[in-house]
């Protein structure tokens, strides 16, 4: 076997292993990245309106979260090269058939794409549990998506103006993903010593990835809605475009500072510390004194976005040390990814933008004190 078995269930794998798991972990992971791109080509020809631009892009992110957290329970860990080799199929079938479908067929196909890619993720979140520096895996992970999809997104908007030849780009790189096949392991050894199958996580693990839902939600229902709120804040659209970009150079370094400090920061005071100072963010971006301090604002958000993230793992194996709960910890960050905008959206109405701010304030409260709860709930049970 590729890779020997270690304590806690660590992992010691070769490069070019670790590069295979990689690349069709980050294939799973694209389209998040892409949505705007390639579902804005569909509403602008005419093929989707921007209601249901809203609902599929919620709708595939919300299978991907379902798939990655169910797979742990379904799918053998014996049988990686077979099931990335499904996955990568049925994913590219997906993405290539998207352009020719009809609304509700289109639903469909991107349904089977989200569960596709949710599988992949799956794959590559059990590497990254199963290694004794959980988060610093999971800092390299975020950065090297994160910068996949930017070249991936560049690539498509320079030489593809169409759904068609945005899709198709997509599942182009899903298929190339299978030369990937052969230095992918063959299987993950079991989380623990004791552990040769899937169970639920304890009660501790599940408020621990409630938490994680949360903090998602928190996040990205309050970046889905950053434009219209510099616009009712009365930035120009000029100054706006500047967002999204700065935001996404910004994620990639903050993935990068967590991979740094990860292990040198204590997990626990590095999550509350962010989220106060998000809070404070919040609060600029609610009532800016000024369009620079709205978008430094904003970049800043983007920074700790990522930074914050690799953090979560070690305090969800602190409440849950049989891991089984930090195994389904991409899909409950996919799974809040996906809610957080839905609610947010059902919340605010016809209401002022800013109402968002609140409601990712009391997400983000939420999500911490869940966080650090379930580690204080096994600390008092006594269990070491």
């Amino acid at each position: 076997m590729a890779g020997q078995r270690e304590r806690s269930g660590a992992l010691n794998f070769s490069a070019d292993r670790v590069l295979a798991i990689f690349v069709v972990g980050v294939i799973g992971v694209l389209i998040p990245g892409l949505q705007p791109q390639l579902l804005g080509a569909l509403a602008a020809e005419g093929r989707l309106s921007v209601a249901a631009l809203g609902i599929l892009a919620t709708v595939e992110l919300l299978a991907m979260g379902i798939a990655a957290g169910a797979s742990g329970f379904v799918l053998p860990v014996t049988r990686l090269r077979a099931t990335a080799g499904v996955a990568l199929l049925l994913t590219a079938a997906a993405d290539l058939l998207t352009p020719l479908l009809g609304t509700g067929p289109l639903f469909g196909a991107r349904i089977v794409a989200g569960l596709g890619e949710g599988v992949l993720i799956w794959i590559a979140i059990g590497f990254i549990i199963r290694t004794d520096r959980p988060e610093r895996w999971s800092g390299i992970y975020l950065a090297v998506q994160t910068l996949a999809q930017f070249a991936l997104a560049s690539a498509i908007g320079y030489v593809a103006a169409t759904s068609a030849g945005g899709f198709t780009a997509l599942g182009a790189v899903t298929l190339a993903g299978l030369l990937a096949l052969p230095w992918l392991p063959a299987a993950y050894p079991p989380l623990t010593a004791s552990d040769d199958t899937g169970g639920l996580p304890s009660t501790r693990g599940l408020v621990a990835l409630g938490g994680v839902v949360l903090y998602l939600a928190f996040i990205v229902a309050v970046w889905v809605y950053i434009e219209p709120l510099g616009l009712e804040r009365g930035l120009s659209q000029a100054t706006i475009h500047l967002v999204a970009p700065l935001s996404l150079g910004m994620q990639v370094l903050g993935a990068g500072a967590a991979t740094l400090l990860a292990g040198r920061l204590p997990a626990r005071g590095t999550i509350v510390s962010v989220g106060l100072i998000n809070l404070g963010l919040l609060a600029i971006m609610g009532a800016p004194p000024s369009a620079e301090a709205f978008v430094a604002a904003t970049a800043a958000f983007g920074f700790l976005w990522l930074f914050a993230l690799p953090f979560q793992i070690p305090i969800v194996i602190a409440a849950d040390p049989s891991r089984r709960a930090a195994l389904l910890i991409g899909g409950a960050q996919l799974t809040g990814s996906s809610l957080g905008p839905l609610l947010a959206g059902i919340l605010i109405g016809d209401k002022d933008v800013g109402h968002v701010l609140w409601f990712g304030a009391v997400c983000a409260i939420a999500g911490i004190t869940a966080l650090i709860g379930a580690v204080a709930m096994r600390r008092m049970t006594g269990e070491a």
